[in-house]
């Protein structure tokens, strides 16, 4: 018999190639409000249940899962920003009762994914794990209380909260709002990447790695803890001419008033085995194709701001 996951956000952007992945050997159910659509499959193995992390979890019965993987939330500064109560109650208000319901019917982990933009603004060129939190954005906030919530439950149930540095790749359920997949289709379909300063750096994530830790965990014996998720710090000058060498485009940088750099080190997962194996580059070099194929497009949903503007904040308006 297959062993049961719950996955919170499971039609998201990682979500979305996550349960891909996990279908192959599990029993999946995934719970998700579905605000930006469901890209998802239909499969024996996989049960979808329309709802809210807020106000929702009866419809789950937490003794069927041992793993529980909770990816919900209202991503990004400027999403959280829309409607910080809103923000507030999905990213951290929601957690005590999640991760107490996990407890209670027996779940034998529980893996969060946080931000790597908890830890603020570093000077340390190696921002480890057990560096001090600074929260500087509202999201970052989420993040941090969040992350707290479910470290007092810690000695009940194998909790490990991830820290992923910022996601790039192509995803069926797309977002164009974050660096590397934005930049790379202004150069598609502009033929223009608009740099704001430039020498900024980011830590990167490929999806595929992504989707690749969250397997990992659950099929390994790690020590349960905080673990940092991004392998590539990057200027985001340096970013741009990566595409440029892969996309016909030209790079025209615009004055910044956000200077911030943020990085990351992941030895700490590294050393538990976990090898990455996708770039940057290759998510640059996937968009291109899946462009060129015609699965890269366009639309509101692929913009938290854009499509919560439209949709879920429409009535407030």
């Amino acid at each position: 018999m297959r062993e049961k996951v719950l996955v919170t956000g499971g039609c998201g952007y990682i979500g979305t190639l996550l349960v891909k992945q996990l279908i192959k050997n599990y029993e999946v159910t995934v719970f998700d409000t579905q605000w930006f659509g469901n890209y998802l499959e239909k499969n024996t193995n996989l049960k979808i249940v329309i709802g809210d992390i807020r106000n929702d979890l009866e419809k789950l019965d937490f003794s069927k899962f041992k793993f529980v993987i909770h990816l919900a939330n209202i991503p990004n500064d400027p999403g959280v920003e829309l409607d910080q109560v809103l923000s507030w109650e999905v990213n951290a208000l929601s957690s005590k009762h999640l991760i107490e319901k996990a407890i209670s019917g027996g779940v034998e982990k529980f893996i969060f994914a946080s931000s790597g933009s908890v830890y603020g603004i570093k000077e340390e060129e190696e921002v480890t794990e057990d560096l001090d939190l600074v929260p500087i954005s509202i999201y970052n906030k989420t993040k941090m209380i969040s992350e707290r919530v479910f470290l007092s439950y810690k000695d009940e149930i194998d909790l490990f909260i991830i820290r992923p540095a910022t996601v790039c790749g192509w995803s069926p359920r797309m977002r164009l709002d974050i660096s590397v997949n934005m930049l790379t289709y202004q150069a598609l379909t502009k033929k223009r990447i608009n740099v704001y300063g430039g020498n900024q750096t980011r830590p990167n994530i490929n999806i595929n790695d992504m989707v690749n830790v969250y397997l990992y965990l659950i099929k390994n014996k790690i020590e349960p803890g905080i673990y940092n998720a991004g392998f590539e710090n990057m200027k985001i000058i340096d970013l741009a001419n990566y595409i440029k060498k892969e996309i016909d485009t030209e790079i025209v940088i615009r004055e910044s008033n956000d200077p911030r750099s943020y990085r990351q080190s992941s030895k700490k997962l590294l050393k538990t085995g976990f090898k990455p194996k996708f770039t940057v580059k290759d998510a640059i070099l996937d968009l291109k194709e899946k462009h060129k194929k015609k699965m890269l497009n366009d639309h509101d949903s692929y913009y938290t701001v854009n499509w919560m503007k439209k949709t879920l904040l429409k009535s407030k308006n």
